[in-house]
């Protein structure tokens, strides 16, 4: 089953993990001590990040580690620039709207 990136990261223990393992690979274990959940909802959510490939996973021994996949992300990164930069024209004109009403 192929998972919606965006549903994926719209979860902030989702989110959490992702910013975890962008600083380092991590096993699942690893992971779960940082969370106040079992391991097994742990688990679940490193299933997601792998299905939509934020995630990616390595055999080292008996350890299964979990690396962070920066493409994917700048993916997800890509799509919402343009609404990032229109937001960004908008704002700046507001502000000089009220910049304006300001000094009057």
């Amino acid at each position: 089953m192929r998972r919606d990136v965006f549903q994926a990261i719209a979860d902030p223990t989702r989110r959490a993990i992702i910013g975890l393992i962008a600083l380092q690979a991590m096993t699942p274990n690893a992971l779960a001590e940082h969370f106040h959940t079992t391991r097994q909802a742990v688990s679940k959510h490193i299933k997601i990040l792998t299905e939509c490939q934020i995630l990616k996973q390595q055999q080292t021994g008996r350890e299964i580690y979990y690396h962070f996949n920066p493409k994917k992300m700048k993916e997800v990164a890509d799509f919402v620039e343009p609404f990032r930069q229109m937001w960004d024209t908008k704002f700046n004109q507001l502000d000089k709207v009220l910049n304006k009403l300001k000094n009057k």
